[in-house]
């Protein structure tokens, strides 16, 4: 005898509590939604966008790599005079499910101009540059320059951490103006949410936030990567060269021995 169907109102509680529970999943493990608070990040972001980030891939040991835009959380002094909106009853379950930011959580979100052990500087006049390299921001707010406002460095990023910029230079309070608290204005990649891949609201601005080409640049990665593959390479020659002679110098015995007996 067939089993009767069970009524779609029966049903419904089952399929909105495991669409909750993947939401908050989905949330927690790969993506979630943050609003944008202020202008910082324009004409690349507008105040009010939403953009979704990727929060998969630091759970697989990836870290920030230079030109993301990237969400993370207030270092410590970053926020300490922005309190946060007290959020009303839907606010915190679309947040709580992921589909909106949490408005009690303290998170920022800027572009990555350089990683752990890049040296990174930037003159009054002059363009941002890393490990010596100049870079060719077009995604700077226009009629902004790249730091007369406050320029800065040379600094070396420690292993671990990024220094980060607004694309609004001249209204970003970014690690240039962070520099007296602990990390010298740095960044520590623990506190990074994830990557911001794309705008998904308003939808006429749908679109996605790539890398720029600037990054790609050769040589970027300065010396600092070089001198370990040079240095291994001057250490691997003596001991190349010593093996060889310990190979040769039975095999040129074992030959004269077998030329005497001939002989």
């Amino acid at each position: 005898m067939p089993r009767k169907q069970r009524s779609f109102w029966k049903e419904l509680p089952l399929l909105i509590g495991i669409a909750l529970i993947l939401a908050l999943l989905i949330k927690t493990f790969l993506v979630q939604a943050f609003s944008i608070p202020s202008d910082s990040m324009q004409d690349t972001l507008q105040r009010g966008d939403r953009v979704l980030v990727d929060k998969l891939t630091p759970w697989f040991g990836s870290t920030p790599e230079r030109g993301e835009v990237v969400v993370f959380h207030d270092p410590g002094g970053w926020l300490e005079d922005q309190k946060p909106a007290e959020p009303n009853v839907a606010q915190k379950f679309l947040s709580f499910i992921g589909l909106m930011p949490s408005a009690e959580e303290k998170d920022l979100i800027k572009r990555v101009i350089a990683t752990g052990g890049d040296t990174v500087e930037c003159k009054k006049g002059g363009p941002v540059k890393v490990n010596g390299h100049a870079l060719n921001e077009p995604y700077i707010f226009p009629g902004d320059s790249a730091c007369d406002d406050m320029p800065f460095g040379p600094i070396k990023v420690p292993k671990g951490r990024i220094w980060v910029m607004g694309d609004h230079r001249q209204n970003s309070l970014d690690s240039r103006y962070h520099q007296e608290l602990p990390g010298g204005g740095t960044v520590s990649d623990d506190k990074v949410v994830g990557r911001a891949f794309t705008i998904a609201w308003p939808l006429n601005r749908l679109d996605w936030l790539g890398i720029p080409g600037t990054f790609d640049q050769k040589g970027l990665n300065g010396m600092g990567s070089v001198a370990p593959v040079a240095a291994g390479l001057a250490g691997a020659v003596p001991l190349v060269l010593w093996r060889r002679r310990r190979l040769t110098r039975p095999s040129d015995a074992i030959e004269g021995t077998d030329l005497t007996r001939k002989g």
